[in-house]
């Protein structure tokens, strides 16, 4: 893997004309205070350094997404620790409609998604979009290697997308995702009643799923959106969702939002032999537009469990200064209070943003348990002197019976670069 990576690098720096280099780095820090018993706690001073860097030329890339993180003051036992989300070569617009990727690359996938080691190919032509895809899961932590046991831990699949109709878009993808869990020890007891340490391993699980999809969209008046998923190895319907909004009328926006889930078990994990529940639910929500500076918002929601039920109801105001929302669900899914309010502004022509969040909520799992409530305060600002370079600062309060008068600190610079060569 290391030295097909370097391969790309080298290919790429290989070019001898035009070339473009692009891409965003940044720096954070992060500090806290963790507590390992109740009257000894430590400082962490946690470092962040992201780096998304884009070599181009022409119809060529090489693209990468890398962090890498540390502390400062007290070494973690994963520190110093590098993660390597993306680093693929890519050919775009072969003979006019072949895209070719290989590396590590993201998936989009509501079953599968994430990123992968592989190749990808997306054919395109007028209204028709094929793409397909194969390679390896990712190790644990985007580690800078191929994983172990590829043959226990791969994905394939595809999905072929079409325009044709007016105003609709349909697609038909497939999915296949293997996966080799770790094993692990466990103390049980002998016959004895003697403890005794046990190696626990699991067999290979996966997902196998059909989807399809049907998208309307009349822009100004209607747009609908619909996915199906099937799971082939269950043989039954594991997902159904339907969202649809409307502003027919002037200033009013109606959404409407249903989904029926199945929960997600692995073909051959243990959790297949539970007797688990679907859950069906529904949602209204509309938003209506009082003026350019102010709009309102509304939503309702139920959830159908197996023998239960929960509801849930917000309420919000938009403006140009910022944002106000209470929200509360009652029912099987515990009873909540939540009010939060968030402002903004940009002064100087975008020189200066200052920013302040503010947020309570009251919750307890049932009627009769006891209530327990959260506070959390934010302040920060962005200050950027020029169009390429930025800096935040903000602070974080959080206090509950938990974590009392929890404060936080937060420091993140960020530079975009655009060289032509």
């Amino acid at each position: 893997m290391k030295k097909f990576i370097l391969l790309l690098f080298l290919g790429a720096t290989a070019f001898i004309s035009a070339q473009n280099i692009n891409g965003r780095f940044s720096s954070s820090l992060y500090t806290f205070e963790r507590y390992d018993s109740l009257n000894s706690s430590e400082q962490y001073f946690r470092a962040y350094e992201m780096l998304n860097l884009n070599l181009n030329y022409k119809k060529i890339s090489v693209r990468s997404y890398l962090n890498f993180e540390t502390d400062v003051m007290n070494k973690m036992e994963s520190d110093p620790r590098l993660r390597f989300y993306n680093l693929y070569f890519e050919a775009r617009d072969i003979m006019d409609f072949a895209t070719v990727r290989l590396g590590r690359q993201p998936i989009i996938n509501s079953i599968a998604g994430g990123v992968y080691d592989g190749g990808s190919l997306t054919l395109k032509k007028n209204n028709f979009k094929l793409n397909a895809y194969f390679g390896g899961n990712v190790p644990a932590y985007q580690k800078f290697e191929l994983i172990e046991n590829f043959e226990e831990n791969f994905l394939y699949g595809g999905k072929f997308t079409t325009t044709i109709i007016p105003n609709f878009q349909v697609g038909v993808g497939y999915v296949n995702k293997n996966f080799q869990p770790k094993s692990y020890t466990v103390f049980r007891e002998d016959s004895l009643l003697l403890p005794i340490t046990i190696q626990i391993e699991n067999k290979s699980n996966q997902y196998e799923f059909v989807t399809g999809e049907i998208n309307y969209n009349q822009v100004g008046l209607v747009s609908i959106f619909t996915r199906y998923d099937y799971d082939l190895n269950f043989n039954q319907t594991s997902k159904f969702e339907f969202d649809a909004r409307t502003e027919a009328v002037d200033r009013l926006g109606i959404n409407l939002y249903f989904n029926y889930r199945q929960p997600k078990i692995r073909y051959n994990s243990i959790f297949a032999v539970f007797d688990y529940g679907n859950t069906y639910e529904i949602e209204v929500g509309t938003d209506y537009k009082i003026s350019n500076m102010f709009t309102v918002t509304g939503k309702f929601g139920n959830v159908q469990y197996k023998q239960e039920n929960s509801q849930r109801v917000g309420i919000g105001l938009t403006t140009s200064y910022g944002s106000f929302n209470y929200r509360k669900t009652l029912g099987y899914a515990g009873e909540l209070d939540a009010i939060s309010l968030y402002s903004g502004y940009t002064f100087f022509e975008g020189l200066l943003t200052p920013s302040i969040g503010l947020s309570y909520t009251k919750y307890k799992l049932s009627p009769d348990a006891e209530a327990n409530s959260i506070t959390s305060l934010m302040v920060g600002a962005n200050i950027r002197p020029f169009r390429v370079l930025s800096f935040d600062l903000q602070g974080q309060y959080m206090d509950n019976k938990i974590y009392k008068n929890d404060l936080r600190l937060f420091f993140k610079l960020n530079y975009w670069f655009n060289l032509n060569i």
